[in-house]
């Protein structure tokens, strides 16, 4: 006999799923159509999840997430980062260069894992907690570069960003988006003081990161 669940909750949930996944919002309409119920029980939803703050609409009556989700989001992090460290320690002993796991947060890009290779005589020195805007640095790039992959506009071309001096002058980077990951807007990099060979990196990191969407689930 299978357990019995809340409609309206689950409603509501498979709402801020979809806000989560579409940075532009979501029009009631829209919400409507996705989640296969009038226009009145959206209004009901989204004016629930307002009052709590979890959904804000803009001037134009477009639906984004709220910011108590950051809350919520800061809670798991650290699932995040032990799911994460396996493979960006990997990653840093294979490329000798120091591995992270970024995340989007607040409109910008936020270290929450950071693996140091082992072997090597001097690395890139990089903290958890590292903030920098999201269209600066490989890390950043790269969640913006998932986001345009999700919205079908980057067909044909790497699936992999890399910079060069962005962040930090002389510092090298490569990072490529967490995709299909509930939702969770990241990405996996390396950073480096000698130059990485994108052509090589590139797919590495690349791999790396579709093992980290793995992990997430």
């Amino acid at each position: 006999m299978p357990a019995e669940t809340s409609q309206t909750l689950d409603r509501g949930l498979r709402v801020l799923a979809l806000l989560a996944q579409t940075p532009r919002g979501l029009s009631i309409t829209e919400l409507a159509g996705m989640v296969g119920v009038n226009r009145t029980v959206i209004y009901r939803l989204v004016t629930t999840l307002e009052q709590h703050s979890l959904a804000r609409r803009d001037g134009a009556g477009r639906v984004h997430i709220g910011m108590a989700a950051l809350a919520l989001a800061r809670g798991v992090q650290p699932m995040l980062r032990d799911l994460a460290v396996p493979t960006l320690r990997a990653l840093a002993e294979d490329i000798g260069a120091t591995a992270h796991l970024t995340v989007a947060e607040a409109g910008e890009a936020l270290a929450v894992a950071v693996v140091e290779p082992t072997w090597t005589d001097y690395h890139v020195g990089y903290r958890v907690g590292a903030r920098h805007p999201l269209d600066r640095g490989a890390a950043g790039k790269a969640i913006l570069l998932g986001r345009a992959i999700a919205a079908g506009d980057h067909p044909g071309r790497p699936d992999f960003v890399a910079t060069h001096g962005e962040l930090q002058p002389g510092a090298f980077g490569v990072a490529a988006p967490v995709q299909g990951s509930g939702g969770i807007e990241a990405s996996v990099g390396v950073v480096g003081l000698h130059a990485l060979d994108a052509a090589v990196v590139g797919p590495r990191v690349a791999a790396a990161a579709r093992e980290v969407a793995a992990a997430f689930g």
